[in-house]
């Protein structure tokens, strides 16, 4: 563990003086804001800037999660409670003011319907400790309030809100992160889930360039990319079910504004390959798809590590919610509204069809899976690409029949063993340090910290990725090892899908 330098918790940043706290060796500064609360004319509009202030601002509590259902991502009595369209804030750790640290930004998931970056489950404070880093949690516009696009209705309303949250928080950071000990130009985007569909996004946005240096992306849901057209069609689809007039939304109850959402979302589910939640490509901020993007070079070309897990949907097939094929009926209607030429083709890479191991094979794929091997493919002609492939399976989950579910590696990069999900997946996590834990921690933050001198490597023991040999990756239990295209039948059988 780095030593930890004496440094006051007032710090000065281009809108105020900010003060925070110590909490376990490292400074951390809660509830910032970077930008004016979305409230008012604001309400699905673009962020603009927060307003400077006088004197010394209090940064100790942590404000509103975004308007969203109970989930257990942030269901521990330590989480956030409060819920309020008020949330554009963040959250800092530091080890040390004085410094110039490399910065981690993690962006959370939740569909873009979920989630907030002050739930314990991604609390920085290890990463910090650990890694001698700076690292930002963002909190963004999520649901019907950012999550769905509703650009198209005209003035007043713009598109991609969640996304633009991230980079006004990224702009934030650019400007302000020197004062809190971190190096501007040495700064690690990172998400999971919806927040990992959001680091490939920005690697595709022009709107990014030079906000950040590096990317990791775990198991991005590319599939929560929609385009223009398709954006359009829903938006008026929701004005319809709230049965409003355009002028009348911005000012409309939230409850009704949720409601109408959330029907939104279950037709989308029937009648579309896409949610009505997600980012929109096809506009000025995201020209283009992602994969689009990379197999055309248009993107930032920075070092990246990109995976998923071995059992994505395991956890989706408990509820077998429709926004996901892993029931029979489910698959069956996803190729006939998706891919129906490509059906016996693909079913015949998992000849356990329809038994549950093979649905939840086919749910990991079309979500996670098939469009990762894409997009991994065409970024790696540009730039360095790491790819992994993450096997380990707590006991729990083990008991559970689950394997290594979507979602279950965050405990282990973030060391957030004694959160409310760590403790059901690693009971004796914050006591016994999983193997898997010290050996991905430790590899983030080497992405992070190092190979930053011209002609140095970050790692010498994980190769690069290329559409060639493929070399993934596989993290498990108690070993790494790198293997030549894991996924090979079933890659192969999605080819031309995405």
């Amino acid at each position: 563990m780095p030593a930890v330098a004496e440094f006051s918790t007032v710090v000065s940043t281009a809108l105020g003086r900010l003060c925070g706290t110590r909490e376990g060796g490292v400074g951390v500064w809660r509830g910032v804001p970077y930008a004016r609360q979305p409230l008012g004319d604001l309400r699905f509009a673009a962020p603009v800037p927060a307003e400077p202030w006088t004197g010394v601002r209090d940064a100790l509590e942590h404000g509103p999660i975004p308007p969203q259902g109970k989930s257990f991502v942030g269901g521990g009595r330590d989480d956030p409670k409060h819920r309020d369209e008020a949330c554009l804030t963040l959250t800092v750790w530091s080890p040390d003011t004085t410094a110039a640290l490399p910065v981690m930004v993690w962006i959370p998931g939740g569909a873009f319907v979920y989630g907030a970056g002050h739930f314990q489950l991604y609390n920085g404070s290890r990463l910090a400790t650990n890694g001698n880093v700076v690292v930002v949690n963002v909190t963004y516009r999520i649901g019907v309030f950012g999550g769905l696009d509703l650009g198209a209705l005209g003035d007043g309303f713009d598109d991609n809100l969640a996304m633009r949250d991230q980079l006004a928080a990224l702009r934030w950071v650019r400007k302000n992160i020197a004062a809190f000990g971190g190096d501007p130009d040495r700064v690690t985007v990172f998400g999971e889930s919806a927040g990992a569909t959001s680091v490939l996004a920005l690697l595709a946005s022009p709107a990014a360039d030079g906000l950040f240096a590096r990317a990791i992306a775990q198991s991005p849901a590319l599939p929560l990319i929609a385009d223009r057209n398709t954006r359009a069609e829903r938006a008026q689809r929701f004005l319809d079910l709230l049965g409003l007039d355009i002028d009348q939304v911005k000012s409309a109850p939230q409850r009704s504004l949720r409601r109408a959402a959330g029907q939104l979302q279950l037709e989308s589910v029937a009648e579309t390959p896409t949610l009505a939640y997600g980012l929109t490509h096809g506009v000025d901020l995201l020209p283009s798809h992602p994969i689009a993007a990379a197999r055309a070079g248009a993107v930032q070309r920075v070092p990246l590590i990109i995976g998923t897990n071995s059992h994505e949907a395991s956890m989706f097939a408990w509820g077998k919610p429709p926004m996901l094929p892993t029931t029979p009926a489910g698959v069956e209607s996803w190729f006939e509204r998706c891919a129906p030429r490509a059906r016996e083709r693909i079913l015949a890479a998992y000849p356990g069809h329809p038994r549950r191991q093979a649905l939840v094979a086919i749910g990991s794929d079309v979500m996670f899976g098939a469009p990762t091997w894409a997009f991994a493919d065409a970024y790696s002609a540009h730039a360095a690409t790491h790819v992994y492939r993450f096997d380990h399976t707590a006991v729990p989950l083990r008991a559970l029949g689950l394997g290594a579910t979507h979602g279950s590696e965050i405990v282990h990069i973030q060391h957030s063993y004694a959160s409310y999900l760590g403790r059901k997946l690693h009971p004796l996590g914050r006591r016994v340090l999983p193997s898997v834990g010290r050996r991905m921690q430790r590899t983030w933050l080497d992405f992070a910290t190092r190979g930053w001198e011209p002609g140095e490597l970050w790692r010498d023991d994980w190769p690069r990725y290329d559409a060639v040999r493929r070399r993934t990756r596989v993290i498990r239990s108690l070993r790494d090892e790198s293997v030549d295209d894991p996924d090979a039948l079933r890659r192969q059988a999605w080819r031309g899908i995405y």
